[in-house]
């Protein structure tokens, strides 16, 4: 499924530049239309490869957590290193409500990461609030995120 994402992004990204799709791309794309068209799908979704499993999360859902998650495991490698596990989630905890509760509400609609954000903790705080995956989290979540 993951292919199937990075797929339709590339699509996305040749339609606005206005390049043509070829290769490997463009037999993909044309296959994945054709089996919508011809009925032999019952979605787009499943047509494309982004099915999802009866009870399981959208693949949206999980690109956005797969986002979340890995910005959250860099700010903990980057600006936390000292702390043990439960150290990191607390103060990650720390700085997702201070930051949910002060500058998300106008940073929510940027496009761009304000430049004074960069190379800061901020920085990775507002990958993880973009990437549309619930934020804040509790302690223990941010524990189970760490450790993997």
């Amino acid at each position: 499924m993951l292919s199937a994402i990075a797929n339709l992004r590339l699509v996305a990204k040749c339609c606005r530049e206005g390049q043509r799709l070829e290769g490997d791309l463009a037999n993909w794309l044309g296959q994945g239309l054709e089996t919508f068209l011809n009925h032999r799908a019952r979605s787009l979704h499943e047509a494309l490869g982004l099915r999802v499993p009866k009870g399981g999360v959208p693949w949206w859902r999980e690109e956005a957590i797969r986002q979340r998650d890995a910005a959250l495991r860099q700010l903990a490698s980057l600006y936390l290193c000292g702390l043990s596990a439960s150290g990191k989630a607390r103060e990650i905890e720390r700085l997702a409500r201070r930051y949910a509760a002060t500058a998300w509400r106008f940073d929510r609609t940027r496009e761009d990461m304000p430049r004074e954000y960069s190379g800061k903790a901020q920085q990775w705080i507002w990958i993880a609030f973009k990437s549309g995956a619930p934020m804040p989290l509790g302690q223990r979540q941010l524990r189970q995120i760490l450790g993997k």
